[in-house]
């Protein structure tokens, strides 16, 4: 098992700053990203299916909750699984965690260069990168600080474009209308959007760095996933009362676009600013949430066990920060958006499939099982592409888990 104790982090989060850090990885994730690529799966039965999402979501965070108040430290579902279900299963929700959130990591970098300067959006990522890695090596508390300015930030900039295009825009209710509703594409749209949901989980990865965890994660995650909630229904509604599904679906900037819609282009800048700081912040939460993960493997030797390392001074994993914003700023000079967001979607969603079997165990198993049947069936129902790639990706870490297992020392030694 691993020992924290060896190379352990401080616990400096209070509840204020846990939720902060969910936040500003769901609302960057979700509102400037996945509401375009939803609408072109599930045309004006959008709406369905982010209830959909958001339910699997609740189930999601209950199980994470109830585990990481049984077991606060880094890791997530990674030290959860290794414990209720053994090691292969804590190892290969850590692998799917680690894939799927570094190819999110590239997506977030990707949106900063898209809004930001479209021309040169690759070179913006990877400086995105190199910079908010910069910033997590120093400690959690200022990337918690950060966190806050960006998160306030963002929450703004979302009430001007609801408020500009209630105010202004012509909202049409028949956009807003359900249509034909095919029941594949409202799945495969909910399986996109769950990808703006699963930012809680960052709470829950930074457990050993959180006070009192068994009662502060139990509360943040459920408070930031309802706030996250609330903002994505009411900007959803408002994007697609202006813009109608079939125009969402082809956007690539669709917040710009209904402000745009609603007559002032003057304010379209500020909505591209806000996309970009909101992305900004992501992508801060995703490397702190990937660099913990990868932290407790290498603590259990899953991964190389020098990126177990902590700062003397900064009390941060220096080493996992740095290998994983490598390795973020090459996927991000190289991948697709759009791709990224399913492939993503596909292995954290497997993630959470393992979460739940995780929390089953624990007994009150109705949440559980209707968490793992529905991350199941939204991770098979995303485009064929995703499916195949996250599938050989994740097929691939857990080939390398059974043939390393035999020769490995045991976890902690």
């Amino acid at each position: 098992m691993s020992s924290p104790d060896d190379s352990a982090l401080q616990r400096r989060l209070g509840t204020f700053d846990a939720v902060t850090i969910g936040l500003g990885s769901m609302v960057g994730a979700g509102i400037f990203v996945a509401l375009a690529p939803a609408a072109a799966a599930a045309g004006s039965s959008l709406l369905i299916a982010l209830a959909v999402a958001a339910v699997v979501a609740y189930c999601n965070a209950a199980s994470s909750a109830r585990l990481a108040a049984l077991y606060p430290q880094s890791g997530g579902t990674y030290i959860y699984a290794r414990e209720r279900l053994g090691e292969f299963w804590g190892y290969t929700a850590g692998w799917s965690f680690i894939v799927g959130k570094t190819a999110s990591c590239a997506a977030m970098a990707l949106t900063v260069g898209y809004y930001a300067w479209p021309g040169q959006a690759h070179a913006v990522a990877v400086a995105a990168v190199v910079a908010l890695t910069t910033l997590n090596y120093t400690g959690i508390q200022k990337s918690a600080l950060l966190t806050r300015i960006i998160v306030a930030l963002v929450l703004a900039v979302l009430a001007v474009v609801v408020g500009v295009v209630l105010g202004f825009g012509d909202m049409a209710g028949s956009r807003l209308a359900f249509g034909h509703v095919s029941v594949r594409g409202v799945l495969q749209a909910a399986g996109l959007l769950f990808f703006a949901f699963a930012g809680y989980a960052r709470i829950a990865t930074l457990g050993e760095e959180v006070r009192d965890p068994a009662r502060t994660i139990p509360r943040a995650i459920p408070i930031a996933l309802g706030i996250a909630l609330l903002v994505y229904a009411v900007v959803a509604v408002t994007v697609v009362g202006e813009l109608g599904s079939v125009t969402l679906a082809s956007a690539t900037a669709p917040l710009a676009d209904a402000v745009r819609a609603a007559g002032l282009p003057n304010l379209v800048p500020m909505v591209r600013v806000g996309a970009a700081v909101a992305a900004l912040g992501s992508l801060l939460a995703l490397i702190l949430g990937v660099s913990r993960t990868t932290l407790a493997m290498a603590r259990d030797r899953h991964l190389p066990h020098a990126l177990a390392a902590v700062h003397p001074r900064f009390k941060s994993p220096h080493r996992a920060e740095v290998v994983v914003g490598v390795v973020v700023a090459a996927v991000a000079a190289l991948v697709d958006v759009r791709g990224a967001i399913g492939f993503s979607s596909f292995a954290v969603l497997l993630y959470y499939a393992i979460a739940n079997a995780s929390a089953w165990t624990l007994g009150r198993k109705v949440i559980p099982v209707i968490g793992f049947v529905g991350c199941l069936l939204l991770a098979f129902l995303l485009p064929i592409s995703s499916v195949l790639v996250g599938a050989a990706v994740v097929t691939i870490g857990a080939a390398a888990y059974v043939v390393t297992a035999p020769g490995r020392p045991a976890s902690g030694s």
